[in-house]
């Protein structure tokens, strides 16, 4: 728990799960709390969050996450964001690729041309993106910008 700007932000692990809880007060032990969830773009998330609280709390299974990244997303995020390192420490798209696909795999000829570096430019391209602030897209999947 720890205290901020704007109120009392608490992570509550019930049953292995973290649950991340905002108050405008201090928190009081024994006082009974509501959840307040305005009707905006962001109440959909709110509400699950909420109910999954409230499942453990009442020592029930949470249930899923809102949403759960495939495993081929996790490992383009992670690769997007081990290029913008390398790259970020000068190193070239060529070593940048040998570090991300082996060495054997990049061509000694050829290379302007080889789909192992557009896809290298690529991951720099979407680390940077995310470095910008592209990974707020990542807490809000399949909301639209209207």
């Amino acid at each position: 728990m720890r205290r901020a700007v704007d109120g009392w932000h608490a992570v509550l692990r019930i049953g292995g799960v973290d649950h991340r809880v905002w108050s405008k007060g201090a928190p009081v032990l024994g006082a009974s709390y509501a959840a307040e969830l305005p009707f905006d773009g962001d109440l959909e998330a709110r509400a699950f969050a909420a109910r999954r609280l409230w499942r453990s709390i009442n020592g029930r299974a949470p249930g899923p996450a809102f949403h759960q990244l495939s495993k081929q997303r996790r490992d383009r995020l992670r690769a997007a964001i081990r290029a913008l390192d390398a790259h970020g420490a000068g190193s070239s798209y060529r070593v940048v690729a040998e570090a991300l696909f082996g060495k054997k795999r990049v061509p000694d000829h050829a290379w302007k041309t080889h789909d192992l570096r557009n896809r290298t430019i690529r991951l720099v391209q979407g680390g940077l993106t995310l470095m910008r602030g592209g990974y707020r897209k990542l807490l809000r999947p399949g909301r639209r910008d209207e």
